[in-house]
């Protein structure tokens, strides 16, 4: 069964280090969450808001080890007024027999505050 696990975090400014560097601490974060190997994962998809364009968040993804071949792309959100500002999102396609209810999202820094009823305690 394929299942989507979603997650988000959110950036203070348009950095190609905090992009890499939150999109990485994301990703793994979701991965571990759901006990998640890279060789479970069927592809990922990244989305930013369109204040974000100094790296691709993908490449965050694929720079982590056993991490390369996981097929990853990136998008622009919608631009939406009065969206969260700084925005990445994942949706991470994984292949597991978890159920939807079993399956544990992310969100991190001010993302927390998109989808507080599916916080989990991430430190």
């Amino acid at each position: 069964m394929i299942r989507g696990i979603r997650g988000a975090t959110t950036v203070t400014e348009d950095s190609a280090a905090q992009v890499l560097a939150e999109t990485e601490k994301l990703v793994l974060a979701m991965a571990k969450e759901n006990d998640v190997k890279p060789e479970d994962v069927a592809s990922v998809v990244v989305s930013t808001t369109t204040d974000i364009a100094s790296a691709f968040p993908a490449k965050a993804v694929r720079s982590i080890p056993e991490w390369t071949y996981v097929p990853v792309m990136c998008t622009h959100e919608m631009d939406v007024p009065g969206a969260m500002p700084f925005c990445i999102r994942v949706l991470m396609h994984v292949n597991t027999e978890k159920s939807q209810r079993e399956i544990l999202h992310v969100y991190l820094n001010d993302a927390v505050k998109l989808r507080p009823d599916l916080l989990t305690n991430i430190k």
